[in-house]
């Protein structure tokens, strides 16, 4: 089921060039693990179900590969990338950091109504309860609200990236890890260091939620002990 932001973006799709569209569509199933990793995609398939030509397809593998969602290859095309562990420690080591400089940004935009906001897309990922796909949605687009706020357009634009690469692996633990979801007291310290105003407690707050968002165990899952 696609979210909010992607029906949003689907929705403008008549203002948007073909090869836009067609990094939409693409991009969209790659991080709902419709695409899965390691999956060839073809442009021929993608073109006929987007009633377009095979060009505007072929530009946006290029763009997904300049993202790193998809890895072009000699003789088989695009091939949607696969993280191996170290990949996704360092993923989330970046969120970390650029999370935690956007959010710190975040204390000096940060309105009562937009902290009411906050509070709203909290409690929208309390009421998914058991429902994890519709959680990692709702997950995501908390952070990017928040850090949307910073008035760092580049740094939010690499955090995106980042949430894009992540999210296929967060979808599959979500099921198999029940620390993946008890992140409502992470949540309720960073709302508390916002309230305050304290810079450094937001970027501390937001370090530690990053970092501790998928347990060691999630990895150990998707790629084995060894």
């Amino acid at each position: 089921m696609r979210s909010d932001t992607d029906m949003m973006r689907v929705g403008a799709s008549h203002q948007l060039s073909a090869e836009q569209e067609a990094y939409v569509y693409i991009e969209s199933r790659i991080r709902t693990n419709v695409y899965k990793a390691g999956q060839r995609l073809v442009a021929e398939d993608i073109a006929a179900e987007l009633s377009m030509s095979r060009m505007p397809v072929r530009e946006a593998f290029r763009r997904l590969a300049g993202d790193g969602l998809v890895t072009l290859r000699a003789n088989r095309g695009a091939v949607v990338t696969t993280l191996g562990e170290d990949d996704i420690r360092e993923v989330f080591e970046m969120r970390a950091v650029l999370e935690a400089l956007a959010a710190s940004a975040a204390v000096d935009h940060l309105t009562p109504s937009r902290m009411r906001d906050l509070q709203a897309l909290l409690k929208r990922m309390e009421e998914v309860d058991l429902e994890y796909q519709e959680w990692v949605t709702r997950h995501r687009e908390f952070h990017e609200y928040l850090t949307d706020l910073s008035g760092l357009p580049r740094v939010c634009r690499q955090i995106s990236l980042l949430h894009s690469l992540i999210e296929p692996y967060m979808r599959v633990w979500v099921t198999r890890e029940s620390n993946s979801m008890d992140s409502k007291a992470c949540h309720e310290h960073l709302m508390r260091a916002l309230r305050s105003g304290d810079k450094l407690a937001v970027e501390a707050e937001m370090r530690i939620h990053v970092l501790s968002t998928i347990p060691a165990e999630a990895v150990s899952a998707t790629f084995g002990d060894g």
